[in-house]
Order: structure tokens, then C-alpha cells, then sequence
């Protein structure tokens, strides 16, 4: 199907959206913010300097690195210090692409050391040959630079990979770097203008792999 495979990691590898969503809803409380769900969904997939802006943009009076550091600590307890579960799927295609010796990469919006933790607590870092992270890029996602830098360490032409996303702005990334595009929903359903884009939609890791074998 492709020369490469490159994964999103939060939602998509780690079930860790319910994590954040759960440590957003606490820091919104403890500093008596409303509570909007249409503007937590275009914060999925996007790197902490993308968020805090569109929060600064979007929340009247919002208080800034106080809140982002009180979200980041709690969901860092949870999610970084501790392991969190694999999505359904996962070990069984990332085993059967490491013995066809198909090339993988991570594009994740998460900071290398804290991808690195993530990834080695739920056992799976060593099947990836490379890690493209947040702070390792200009442009967060929805931009495609992420997944351009992620082909570009496996050496491998962006349309000759297939990327799988969970989240519309992984999506827009990976769809912008010219990549075949899996989504795999997670907490979000895609909106329409993604679904619009010429990718497929699917309901599990298990799907892509079938559909990767046929």
C-alpha cells in the first residue's frame, strides 16, 4: 500500500484524549471558566503554543500560563508519570509492520522527552525508527511540516507513506504533506470540511491493518 508508516500518537496509539479532556474540565473549574466543548474540539492534535493561543484568542480574560500549567501538571500525573493503556490493535499492526520491514515514524504534537516517556511506558518505542515532535517543529498541526519532517527522517517520499490521525487537525496535517490519510475518530468525530478531504475514515487500528495486508 506504502513505503511508510507514520502515527499520530495521543488518541491514536495511547488512549490518553480522555486524560486531557478530564484534566481540562479540572483546570477549567479551578479557575471558573466556562466549560465550551465546540472550542476543546479544535484544540485536539495541536501543540501547547498553538493551544494557548487559540484559548487566548477564544476565552474572555483567560489567565494564560497559570491555566496551562495546572492542565499540563495534572495531565503529566496521569498520563506521562503513568502508563495508559494502548489503543485496540496497536501491538498486533506495529508487529506485523516491523516483520515486513516496513519503515515507522511517530508524528506527535507532544514534546520529545515526554513522547519518549509515553511511548516506553506502554512498551512500544523500539518499533519506531524515528520521533517527530512537537518542539521539533516551526508549525504546529493543523500545518503539515510535522509529517514532512517525519518522512524526510525515514527517507521516504511523503506521498509513499500512509499516515493514520485520530484528530481533524492530524488530518489536515498529513492530508497537507500529500500523505494517504487514515482517521481513526477518537473522542471527536471528524467535522465536515474534513470529511470532505480524499481520506478514509475507519473504526479501528484493526481495520487498518486489514486493510494495509490486503
Amino acid at each position: 500500500m506504502r513505503d511508510a508508516v507514520i502515527f499520530d500518537m495521543d488518541g491514536l496509539l495511547l488512549d490518553t484524549e480522555r486524560i486531557s479532556l478530564a484534566a481540562f474540565k479540572q483546570t477549567c473549574d479551578a479557575f471558573d471558566l466556562p466549560f465550551d466543548p465546540a472550542l476543546y474540539n479544535t484544540l485536539v492534535g495541536c501543540n501547547m503554543v498553538h493551544i494557548e493561543g487559540l484559548l487566548n484568542k477564544n476565552v474572555e480574560a483567560f489567565p494564560g500560563t497559570p491555566f496551562m500549567d495546572m492542565w499540563q501538571q495534572i495531565y503529566h500525573d496521569e498520563a506521562v508519570m503513568k502508563p495508559v493503556p494502548l489503543k485496540e490493535g496497536v501491538v498486533d499492526f506495529l508487529t506485523f509492520l516491523e516483520a515486513e520491514n516496513i519503515p515507522r515514524a511517530v508524528a506527535t504534537s507532544t514534546g520529545y522527552k515526554k513522547a519518549v516517556r509515553k511511548l516506553s511506558n506502554a512498551g512500544i518505542l523500539d518499533f519506531f525508527h524515528h520521533l517527530s515532535t512537537g518542539d521539533q517543529v516551526t508549525n504546529s498541526k493543523p500545518h503539515p511540516e510535522i509529517y514532512l519532517q517525519a518522512a524526510a527522517k525515514l527517507d521516504i517520499q511523503p506521498e509513499r507513506c500512509l499516515a493514520l490521525e485520530d484528530s481533524d487537525n492530524g488530518v489536515r496535517a498529513a492530508h497537507g504533506a500529500n500523505m494517504l490519510v487514515f482517521q481513526i475518530p477518537d473522542l471527536v468525530d471528524p467535522s465536515p470540511s474534513v470529511r470532505k478531504l480524499d481520506h478514509r475514515i475507519i473504526p479501528s487500528m484493526k481495520v487498518a491493518h486489514a486493510l494495509f495486508k490486503a
